[in-house]
Parts: C-alpha cells; structure tokens; sequence
C-alpha cells in the first residue's frame, strides 16, 4: 500500500527532533543514537517479520524504478551456504544516467529543508526495514546475526544521520539573500546578492563486500541532501542490502512526490565490470568509494570527479608495558576474533619488544605475552556456537586463499582450522592464524593481509616499536592504532606516532570497548591524512563540497 506523505517541509517538521539531537551531537562528540542497537526495541514480531521478508525476496527479480536491458544477473553467494538466487536487472548506462539527470532537476530545486525531510523519512523507513536489512548483510558478507543487524541497520542508520547533520549545519550556514551596503558618496552602494544552494552532479557510490551499508550510508545520504543523484555501483558479493536500501529510497521519493530515479542501482555482469565506465561518465562529478587500495587510489588518479576514498591500512598495536595482563590480551583477542579480521579497524601488526614487557604481575616475556594472546583467543572462541557468534564466515575465496597461504609460513604458532557452523553446514568459519616475525621481516607483515591473520612481531624495543608503526601509518595507511603501556614518556611518543602518521589511537584498552568499533556522531572514521583514504566519516570536509553557491547581485532600491 502506497502512502501518501506531506510535503517535503512537513516532514522536515516531523522529523525536527531527530535532527537537532544529531546536529548537537557532532558538536559535543557525546554519546547519541537516534536508532536503537536492541532488538527487543522494534517489537516481539519485529524480528520474524524482517525474516520474513528477507526469504520473500530469495529466488526472484529485485525490481526497481530504472531503464534497463531486460536481462538479469545473480551473482551472490551466502558465505553461510544458503542459496540467495536474487536477480538484479541489467542497466542501459546511457538510459539510466539520462533518468538520474532528470530527476536531479526538481530535486536540486527543492529547499535544503525539503531534501533533509525526505531523508529523514527514509532513514526512519530504513529503521523500519533493520531486520530485513539484518539477514541480508548477514548471508551477503558473513558476518554473525548479531554484528549483521546492529552495524547494518541502526548503526548504518545513525551514520547516515550523521551526514544529513554535517550537510544540513553546512547548507544552513548560507543565507538565501542579503543587502549589501557599502558606505559611499554620494548614495551608499546598495547589491541585492541572492545565494543559490546547486549540486554538483550524479554521485557514484561504489560499495564493498563487508560492510555495504555502513560505509555507503553516509556519502548516498551526504549528497542526497546537497542535492545530488545517486547511482550506487555495489560489490557484486554484497547487492542485496543496497538494494533494499535503495527500494526504501526509492519509495520514500515517490511518496514525497520526487522521481524515484534519484537513486539507481547499477550491478556489474561477469562480463562487464562497471567500475570504470562509470567512474569516468561526464556526468559522475563526485565519487565514494571503499575497497582495495589499487582501485582506490585508480580512482584518486584517474576520475574527474571529486572522490572520498576508504581504502586499505596496515593497523598497528605497540605493547610496552600495561596494569592489566589479562584484560589486554583477551581485549587483543577479541579484536582480532571479530568478524574474522574482516574489518577495516582490525589490527594486524603487534609490536613487541624482544625482552618482554612490564605487567603488574611482573615481567612477562616475549614468549609469554605470545601465549597469552593464543590461549585468549582459545577462550574468547570457547565452544563452537558461542564461537560462530564472533567470527562469522569468511566472505570470499580469496580470503581463504590467503588465510591457507599462510598456514603454510614459517613461524606460525596458532593454525587457523576450519569450524562447524550449527545452524549452517556449508558456512565458511575459520579461526584466526597468529605468526610470530622479526622486525627485519618487512615483506611479510608491511601490507595488508586482510582477513583473520595477525603477527607477533619482535622488535629491539619500543622504540623501534614505535617507529616501525609510524612508518606503517605514513607509508602503507592506517585506520586504526593501539598503544599499550604504563610509561608516560611512551604514551607521549605514540601520541608523536599518531601525529606523524595521521591515525586514530586508542591507548590502554583492556575492557569491552574494541578498538574495531566506531561511534557515529563521536568517532572520526579514518582521518583522511594517510593513504588509508582521503576522507573521513564524518566531518564537514566530507558534505561541503558535495554543493556550490551561485550568486546574484542586483542593484537595490
């Protein structure tokens, strides 16, 4: 049943409070979520209903208001064994881009209060749509139920409220009009000047195989607001909780009585990859995109259009001494046990000096700190149900690859093994592969090994610790960083280490707070200063120049 909604501007009223509570969050950097992360919050059926309809769209066509070929394509694959099926239309490029500039006009006309109305509707539908959203992230990028519904939906959600704020408080900044007096003789000088709030372009939003909402909200919602078209160019692994989104979008559109064709979902065929085409389009004036280094920074070189990139880091953990022994190994443990390592924020490379550290307990040695990791990760994976729940399922062949790869290296002292998943047979579950390294072994751990892979690396001391993070960050990226000690004077440096490298750092965590997990409204989400990528999420660099402001002046009475 279709609803018919008020004016973009009565639901801009509707949603007023939301807004507000968001905007005074990115001012404080407080704690703040407009969406809840509790499942028991969205009713009893809530959570049957969303199941619901997550199976009602396996084994069909996903239909769309967009030009296409005709011809349909299916080509994901549940990393938890069950079959998806979903046909996703072909597009006609040309067709669908003339379809997105069309319906940019009345969208661009729309006042800023209209476009963030509208969006705030959508994301309360999308809130709505939080379990739905919850099995499709789930059966698409393999992570566990719990991770799938919180960081896909409300988290995903919150992020994207985020960046309505940032765009709203950057277009609210801009009067409409002003007189402008300069004082003269024999009159004053008297401009009218009238300021005009006008998009840059078609937005292309290229998505990834982990975490399709969470990193594509915020940049589908930033230029939605400014006043852009969206076409969204998902990981061929992870379309389905896009195109979901995109469905709610799309509805929400036509409800306020704008062309759905505003968003658009263009999916790659096995043989025609889009990416590029798209990407060099004249139309395409801003681009988002997460994923590989190499195509990222393709793109960076490449693209006429101004581009927000999330790429790959090498994340780094400098361990120098800490009070508490047990909390930080099993805070460690469960760092790298999250979501199999496959997490933008997880660490990779712990730097550990030769002789051991201090611990309230005493000196523990380097062998000793290794055995601790080990046998935390052993306990956090516990018995085999509760152990799924951590580590969900390995998203793509090549992860694998890589985790086998490595289990076949010298040095490694915990083997990943394959585990039995109890409510799916074919999921693709592995545990965490530790190796232990020299210092002087750069090629083995100074690029990213994505996927759950760490290394223990022995260094002289903390000192080189700490350079070689630094150098990590500046050189290879970094989205993330930890420092573990009790030495003021260390502390100082890794704050040196962080400056240097442009990377976020937690320092002494032992408790629940991982430093995989990012805090909308609060936490800046890569900083944008290393080549882990050129934005951050979310600041205001990351929505002011996804608009431009046109003047006119004209002499006053």
């Amino acid at each position: 049943m279709t609803t018919t909604l008020a004016s973009g501007a009565d639901l801009f009223a509707k949603h007023r409070a939301t807004l507000d509570g968001a905007r005074d969050a990115i001012r404080t950097r407080g704690y703040y979520s407009a969406y809840p992360e509790s499942a028991k919050a969205y009713g009893e059926s809530a959570m049957a209903d969303g199941k619901a309809a997550f199976d009602a769209r396996l084994g069909k066509t996903f239909a769309l208001t967009q030009p296409t070929t005709g011809a349909t394509v299916a080509p994901e694959r549940s990393p938890y064994g069950i079959a998806l099926d979903v046909q996703y239309p072909v597009v006609d490029v040309d067709a669908l881009f003339a379809a997105a500039t069309q319906a940019m006009k009345a969208w661009a006309a729309a006042s800023a209060e209209t476009r963030t109305g509208v969006a705030l509707e959508a994301l309360a539908r999308l809130n709505a749509h939080s379990f739905e959203l919850a099995h499709a992230v789930m059966h698409t990028t393999g992570q566990a139920y719990l991770m799938a519904f919180q960081a896909g939906g409300p988290h995903a959600q919150d992020r994207a409220l985020e960046a309505v704020a940032y765009a709203y408080d950057e277009m609210s900044r801009i009067p409409a009009s002003v007189v402008w007096e300069k004082p003269a003789k024999p009159e004053p000088l008297r401009i009218e000047k009238r300021f005009r709030i006008v998009p840059r372009g078609i937005d292309l939003t290229i998505g990834c195989s982990t975490f399709p909402t969470w990193n594509a909200y915020p940049g589908i919602f930033a230029s939605l607001v400014t006043g852009n078209a969206v076409v969204v160019k998902p990981h061929p692994q992870a379309i389905l909780p896009l195109a979901i989104t995109l469905d709610v979008l799309q509805g929400t559109l036509r409800d306020a009585g704008f062309d759905p064709q505003l968003v658009t979902l263009a999916v790659d065929t096995p043989d025609h990859l889009l990416a590029k085409e798209l990407a060099q389009r004249p139309e395409v004036k801003l681009i988002d995109y997460t994923g590989s280094s190499a195509f990222g920074t393709w793109l960076e070189k490449n693209a006429d259009a101004l581009v927000y990139t999330e790429k790959a880091g090498v994340n780094s953990v400098v361990i120098d001494s800490t009070a508490d022994f047990a909390g930080m190994t099993k805070n460690l443990a469960m760092s790298l046990v999250l979501y199999s390592g496959q997490m933008c924020t997880t660490p990779q490379n712990l730097f550990v000096p030769a002789v051991g550290i201090a611990a309230e307990s005493g000196r523990k040695s380097f062998d000793e700190v290794v055995a601790a990791l080990t046998q935390a990760i052993d306990a956090v994976l516990g018995a085999p149900e509760r152990a799924v729940e951590f580590l969900g399922a390995i998203a793509s062949d090549a992860t694998l690859q890589r985790v086998d790869a490595e289990n076949a290296k010298p040095g490694v002292v915990k083997r990943s093994v394959a585990l039995e998943h109890p409510k799916f047979p074919g999921a693709r579950v592995r545990t965490p592969v530790i190796a232990v390294v020299d210092a002087a072994d750069r090629e083995r751990f100074s690029h990213e090994a994505f996927g759950p892979i760490a290394y223990v690396i022995r260094t002289a001391n903390t000192d080189e610790s700490l350079r070689l993070a630094t150098e990590q960050a500046r050189d290879k990226g970094a989205i993330t960083a930890i420092v573990h000690s009790t030495d003021p004077t260390v502390l100082e440096k890794a704050q040196r280490w962080a400056r240097e490298g442009k990377v976020n750092i937690a320092v002494n965590l032992t408790g629940s707070l991982l430093v995989n997990q990012s805090a909308a409204f609060s936490d800046y989400h890569v900083t944008g200063g290393n080549p882990a990528g050129n934005a951050s999420l979310t600041d205001a660099a990351f929505v002011a120049n996804r608009f431009r402001i046109i003047e006119t002046r004209t002499p006053a009475a």
